[in-house]
């Protein structure tokens, strides 16, 4: 570890209040008593108030109150930071190795107390998503620095209809992440407008000397919910869904990723929702199949019959 990473170690360490001995220093640190001894000169030297107790129960200490930064977390603010790392892994962030070395950093600069307790809260905290190709990560890496520093990027993309890739240049606006996927939205020299990529599709990307401007108070979400869910404000076509069943059929209709956003009213055994008509016949027959006997329809009564139609045509399929 370098000097400086052990001496803001050491500094970490006093700060918890509790006497430490050189020898604790360079036990927890892994280098030399006298190496430690230079560090604290070193501290001492530039100013930090350390006081030093003699003695069999001798040690060293900070003046009280010293440190008193945002750098310094409690435990339980170490303890979100690590959860959050763990979420962040999982779905595949970019940057995990510097990730990794911040979360090592945040537990090795912890009293044996705080370690303890950390360890004890991460032993049974996981999280299992799905797996992210290291290609996407580059994609996701390159596509960070291109919505940072507003330069536009060349891509190779394939939509989910063609089977040939085809070049453009976007000005990455910003990238999100949603139901498991990673995507960025940005404006499209090909289209000429503003669209969402799916990262999984970009097949090879590398940023250009072109730079853009932004648009002020720009919102990849907003936008991107937007052009996802239909307008739950506008009145035009939008009609009642209405479903009764098991509870726990109904709780997880709820929080589904496309219905959860027009869930109007819910009862005990009954849910209602508020959707586009085309949306409704489109989409909903297929969210609704794989729930079964557990759920019914009782509203729109054309849904019924557009369920009929697509269970007739999987038995059809399935009978040839």
């Amino acid at each position: 570890m370098a000097k400086n990473d052990n001496m803001l170690a050491i500094l970490w360490m006093l700060n918890s209040g509790a006497k430490i001995t050189a020898k604790q220093i360079a036990e927890k640190l892994e280098i030399n008593i006298r190496t430690a001894y230079r560090y604290i000169d070193s501290l001492c030297a530039s100013g930090v108030p350390i006081l030093s107790d003699a003695g069999q129960n001798g040690g060293y200490r900070l003046l009280n109150n010293f440190i008193q930064a945002p750098l310094f977390f409690d435990v339980e603010e170490q303890k979100a930071l690590l959860h959050a790392a763990v979420f962040a892994k999982e779905a595949g962030y970019p940057f995990s190795e510097s990730l990794s070395n911040a979360t090592q950093k945040l537990k090795m600069y912890s009293n044996r107390e705080q370690e303890s307790t950390l360890n004890r809260h991460l032993a049974g905290f996981e999280v299992i998503n799905r797996n992210i190709a290291p290609s996407v990560k580059t994609t996701l890496e390159e596509l960070e620095r291109a919505v940072a520093n507003e330069y536009s990027v060349e891509i190779e993309y394939r939509t989910s209809h063609e089977e040939q890739p085809r070049s453009r240049v976007i000005d990455p606006y910003g990238i999100l992440y949603w139901n498991n996927k990673w995507y960025t939205i940005g404006f499209c020299h090909l289209r000429n407008q503003i669209r969402s990529f799916r990262a999984e599709r970009i097949l090879q990307i590398k940023g250009t000397q072109m730079i853009f401007k932004r648009p002020e108070a720009f919102s990849a979400r907003e936008f991107f919910l937007q052009n996802l869910l239909p307008d739950p404000t506008s009145k035009d076509g939008v009609i009642s869904l209405i479903i009764s069943g098991r509870s726990e059929a109904l709780d997880d209709l709820c929080i589904h990723w496309f219905l959860g956003h027009h869930l109007k009213e819910r009862t005990s055994n009954q849910a209602v929702f508020l959707l586009d008509e085309r949306a409704i016949h489109a989409y909903v027959p297929y969210f609704l199949l794989s729930y079964g006997k557990a759920i019914q329809v009782i509203e729109p009564q054309s849904l019924k019959k557009k369920l009929v139609a697509v269970a007739s045509e999987l038995m059809e399929y399935y009978q040839i």
